[in-house]
C-alpha cells in the first residue's frame, strides 16, 4: 500500500487515526555465503545462539511453515498459567538519578541543525549543514546553498535518485551528511527496499552523484520515528523484513544489497548477512504468524564503496527501535493463541556483539518511550494497547502506563522476564495522541491533537516523573501536549487549546513546575516532526527556540501537502518566554516545481536554523535570513532555491 494521500486523507476521516496499519513487500534474489565462524564471530556470554551454517538456518526456516505449537511448559521463562500482564508495583526502590540528559541541546560552535534525541547520534533529515553550505532535500531533489561569508545564493541542485535510475514509485525521505559525503535514504516501492545514494559535495557547494545502492527491506516508514542514524563514519539503519516462508528460496527474503548497474550476482544482490549473523529467536514464533527478520545494517562511509555489515534476529513482525550510542534497541510484540501478548526487547550492539534479549511486557509508542540511561540502565514507558509505530501505529496508544527500568546485564538469551518489581504502574492520561519524552532525570508525558483536527483542550497535565525513583507530580496546563522538547535540564511542552498554540516552560529538578506559558493566538503547529522544532542555547539559562507554524484550525497532517505560514522564534530568559517575531513564508503563486518522486512532504518542509551567528528559517523552497535588534527579529533577505520547469521560447 503506497504512501498515497488520498489513502491517508481516507484513513484519517474514517478511522480517526484507528487502526492503522503496517506494510508492505520485499524484493527477491539472493546470493548465499559461507557462514563464518560462530566461536570466533563472538565472546561467550548470556546472548541469543546464532545458527552455525546455512543448512542449519535452511532447516530451521523449513520447520516454521507449518510445525505444531510447542506446549506452553515449554515456553522459556514461564509455566502455561503464568498469563502475564504487567503485574505493576506502585513504587519502586528509589535510586539516584544520574547527571546524563536524554536530550541533545545544540551549544556554541556546534553546527548541527537537526533536533536529535542523543547528542553524537545524528539523525536522517531533510537539512544539514556543511561549511559554509547547507544542504535541502526536497521534493525528490538535493540542493545546495552557500551562506559562508554573509552570502545566500542558491548553488547546486541535483536528482536524489541516481541517473538511470526510474524515480516511479520512490520516496526519498531523509538525508544525512558524513564529511564530503551526503547520504539519501529512500524506499522504493516499484523494486521493493531501501534505496541508499551516495553523492560527493565539493568545498564549492557542487553535487556529483556517486553511487545508489539498494537494500531488500520492507518499508521502514514511521509517522515519527528515523529510518538512519549516523554516529562518526558509521551508517546504522534498522529495517524489518518479512520472511517469504514458502518461498521456493527461503533466502530470497533475506537482507541483501546491491549496487546499481555493478551487475553483481543475480539481479545484482548480494546477501549482506551470513548463517552466523542470524539470531534464533527468544521465545518460539507461533504457526501462521509473521516472522520478520530484524535487521541492523551498518555501512562504513569511510570507504567510498560502502561495505555494509548486518545483523539479524529472528521475531514477530511487531516493532519500535531506538538508538543509543552503543546499541539498537528493537521491541515487538505477538499474542498466543490464547490472545495473552509476548514481548520482547532486543539490543543490539553496534560494535558487532551478540544480541540479546529480555521478555517484557506492554508496548512503547515510539523512539521517544527509550533512555538507555548513564547508570547502566534501559528505562522505557510503555503501554497496554499500543501499536507500534509502523505508518501510523505511534499516532494512536490507549490502556495502562508503565514506566520499566532494567538494567542492562539483565539482557541474554530472552529466557528470563523482566519482574514485576521493574514496572513502575503510572496515571493512565485522557486522549490517545500520546506524547512522551526523557528529560534530565525526569520522563515527561500528555496527550493532545495529533495528525487530526485541533481538539478543544481548555485544560490538560503533563505528567513528570524521575525515572529513577521520586514522587510523581502532576502539572496542570491551559492546552494538551502535543510535542516535548528539552530546554537544557529543565522542558517546554507545545500544545493547542483548539485555537491558540501554547508553549509553556517546565521547571525539572526536585518539584517539577509548570511556569507562565507563552500564547501565540490563533496559531497551531506547522510541523508535528520532532526536528521542527530546535533549541539553541546561548548561556545555562538562555538560549532561543524556534517552531514553524500556520494559522488556527489547521489539522496537524497539513504538513504532507502545505507549506508553514512563518517560523515563530522564542527567547527563553530563566523559563520566561518572550516573542521576538517570526520569518513569514512568501512562496510563489502555483509554482510548478515539475516533481517526479517524494511529491508529498512525509518528513515536513519547514525548519528553524541557527547557524554561524545567524537565524534563518526553511519554509518549503525558500530560505529566510533575520537579525536578531533590540529583542525583535525581522528580515534581512530570502532566496528560493525553486527548481524551474523548462519553457520553450514561442
Amino acid at each position: 500500500m503506497p504512501k498515497s494521500v488520498s489513502w491517508l486523507r481516507q484513513a484519517l476521516g474514517a478511522l480517526g487515526l484507528v487502526g492503522l496499519s503496517l506494510g508492505l513487500v520485499g524484493a527477491a534474489g539472493c546470493r548465499t555465503s559461507d557462514a563464518l565462524s560462530v566461536a570466533n564471530k563472538y565472546p561467550a556470554h548470556a546472548s541469543l545462539t546464532p545458527f552455525a551454517s546455512d543448512s542449519q538456518l535452511k532447516s530451521y526456516l523449513e520447520t516454521l511453515r507449518g510445525r505444531p505449537r510447542p506446549p506452553h511448559s515449554a515456553q522459556p521463562g514461564g509455566s502455561a498459567d503464568e498469563g502475564y500482564s504487567y503485574g505493576f508495583e506502585s513504587e519502586p526502590s528509589a535510586a539516584p538519578a544520574p547527571e546524563a540528559s536524554a536530550a541533545a541541546p545544540s551549544k556554541d560552535g556546534d553546527e548541527s541543525v537537526t533536533n536529535v534525541q542523543h547528542a553524537g547520534v545524528d539523525e536522517g533529515g531533510i537539512v544539514k549543514v556543511h561549511g559554509d553550505h547547507l544542504v535541502v532535500l526536497r521534493r525528490g531533489r538535493l540542493f545546495t546553498v552557500r551562506i559562508g561569508g554573509g552570502d545566500l545564493t542558491p548553488v547546486s541542485t541535483v536528482d536524489a535518485f541516481g541517473p538511470g535510475i526510474n524515480p516511479s514509485g520512490a520516496w526519498y525521505d531523509e538525508m544525512l551528511l558524513a564529511k564530503d559525503t551526503v547520504v539519501v535514504i529512500g524506499y522504493s516501492y516499484e523494486r521493493g527496499g531501501t534505496e541508499v545514494g551516495l553523492f560527493d559535495l565539493g568545498s564549492s557547494g557542487k553535487l556529483a552523484h556517486r553511487a545508489t545502492y539498494h537494500l531488500r527491506s520492507n518499508d521502514y516508514y514511521s509517522s515519527r520515528n528515523y529510518a538512519s542514524r549516523l554516529i562518526g563514519d558509521k551508517l546504522i539503519f534498522y529495517t524489518p523484513l518479512y520472511l517469504e516462508l514458502h518461498s521456493k528460496d527461503l533466502f530470497e527474503s533475506f537482507p541483501a544489497m546491491r549496487r546499481f548497474g555493478s551487475g553483481m550476482g543475480r539481479d545484482g544482490f548480494q546477501r549482506i548477512v551470513s548463517a552466523s549473523d542470524v539470531f534464533r529467536p527468544a521465545v518460539p514464533l507461533k504457526p501462521g504468524s509473521s516472522a520478520a527478520l530484524h535487521t541492523v545494517t551498518v555501512c562504513d562511509l569511510g570507504s567510498r564503496d560502502m561495505p555494509c555489515r548486518a545483523t539479524s534476529v529472528i521475531g514477530p513482525a511487531g516493532r519500535v527501535f531506538y538508538v543509543s550510542p552503543g546499541s539498537v534497541y528493537v521491541w515487538v510484540s505477538d499474542h498466543d493463541e490464547r490472545g495473552r501478548e509476548n514481548s520482547l526487547v532486543y539490543r543490539m550492539p553496534l560494535d558487532g556483539g551478540r544480541p540479546s534479549a529480555l521478555r517484557v511486557g506492554g508496548s512503547p509508542v515510539d523512539q521517544f518511550s527509550f533512555l538507555e540511561s548513564g547508570d547502566g540502565h534501559l528505562n522505557v514507558l510503555v503501554r497496554s494497547e499500543a501499536h507500534g509505530e509502523g505508518m501510523w501505529g505511534a499516532e494512536v496508544a490507549e490502556g495502562d502506563v508503565a514506566l520499566m527500568r532494567v538494567l542492562l546485564r539483565s539482557f541474554g538469551t530472552g529466557a528470563d522476564r523482566a519482574p514485576a518489581s521493574a514496572y513502575r504502574r503510572l496515571p493512565r492520561p485522557l486522549g490517545h495522541t500520546f506524547q512522551n519524552r526523557f528529560v534530565a532525570s525526569h520522563l515527561l508525558y500528555g496527550t493532545g491533537s495529533g495528525w487530526g483536527d485541533p481538539e478543544q483542550h481548555k485544560s490538560g497535565t503533563l505528567f513528570a516523573v524521575p525515572y529513577a525513583g521520586g514522587a510523581l507530580s502532576q502539572l496542570r496546563l491551559a492546552h494538551g501536549v502535543d510535542r516535548i522538547e528539552a530546554l537544557g535540564s529543565d522542558a517546554v511542552a507545545v500544545g493547542t487549546d483548539g485555537k491558540d498554540l501554547h508553549f509553556t516552560p517546565v521547571r525539572l529538578g526536585s518539584r517539577p513546575a509548570p511556569l507562565p506559558a507563552y500564547t501565540r493566538r490563533e496559531a497551531s503547529q506547522g510541523e508535528l516532526r520532532s526536528h521542527g522544532f530546535f533549541y539553541k542555547a546561548l548561556a545555562p539559562d538562555e538560549g532561543l527556540l524556534g517552531l514553524p507554524i500556520r494559522e488556527s484550525g489547521r489539522p496537524g497532517h497539513d504538513h504532507l501537502q502545505f507549506d508553514s505560514a512563518s517560523v515563530l522564534y522564542l527567547q527563553n530568559k530563566s523559563l520566561r518566554f518572550s516573542e521576538l517575531g517570526t520569518l513569514g513564508a512568501r512562496p510563489e503563486a502555483g509554482q510548478d516545481d515539475d516533481c517526479k518522486a517524494s511529491c508529498v512532504d512525509w518528513y515536513g518542509n519547514a525548519r528553524p536554523l541557527f547557524l554561524k551567528n545567524r537565524v534563518f528559517a526553511l519554509l518549503g523552497y525558500e530560505l529566510v535570513e533575520g537579525r536578531l535588534d533590540g529583542g525583535r527579529i525581522s528580515e534581512v533577505r530570502r532566496s528560493s532555491f525553486a527548481p524551474r520547469r523548462p519553457t520553450i521560447a514561442r
